[in-house]
């Protein structure tokens, strides 16, 4: 395999975007269902409101705390997991 030290940025470059892209789509997808199944069903407001203060243990506002937390911590440690692994990789075929 012999790439060029541009071609093998840019093949790194495309791997990011799509990781990163996938895990915001994972997140607020994983987000959206965890606020719409608790509570009241569905995305109304009272859907929403209900959803959030079941997430957040009777808070509206821990709710909220709890969903762009914990999906930003997974999100992020999945991406950083990624990484690692790729860095091994490319370690083991050098």
């Amino acid at each position: 395999m012999n790439q060029t030290k541009n071609e093998t940025q840019n093949h790194e470059l495309v791997g990011t975007i799509a990781g990163a892209g996938m895990g915001a789509a994972t997140g607020v997808g994983g987000t959206v269902a965890a606020v719409s199944s608790l509570g009241v069903a569905g995305l109304s407001g009272p859907g929403i409101v209900s959803g959030l203060a079941a997430l957040g243990g009777g808070s509206m506002l821990g709710g909220l705390v709890v969903a762009t937390g914990g999906t930003a911590l997974l999100v992020g440690g999945l991406g950083y997991a990624g990484y690692c692994i790729a860095k091994k990789l490319k370690n083991d075929a050098a």
